[in-house]
């Protein structure tokens, strides 16, 4: 399981860095994993400090450091 979430941490990560700053039902969508695994996955990138996570109306905005 962790190393799913670590090579699902590196798809966000590709992700932001071809498409920028993207909410977390963006990311979600467009990279068809469920809520659980993203969040997972964000928690590992903001543990390593890879990325910003900014509270917006009812999302949360990813932006890389």
């Amino acid at each position: 399981m962790q190393s799913d979430i670590g090579l699902v941490a590196g798809d966000i990560w590709r992700y932001l860095v071809e498409n920028g700053d993207s909410s977390t039902i963006k990311i979600r969508v467009n990279l068809g994993i469920s809520n659980t695994t993203l969040y997972l996955a964000l928690g590992w990138l903001l543990r390593e400090d890879k990325i910003n996570m900014a509270l917006t109306d009812y999302s949360y905005k990813i932006s890389l450091k």
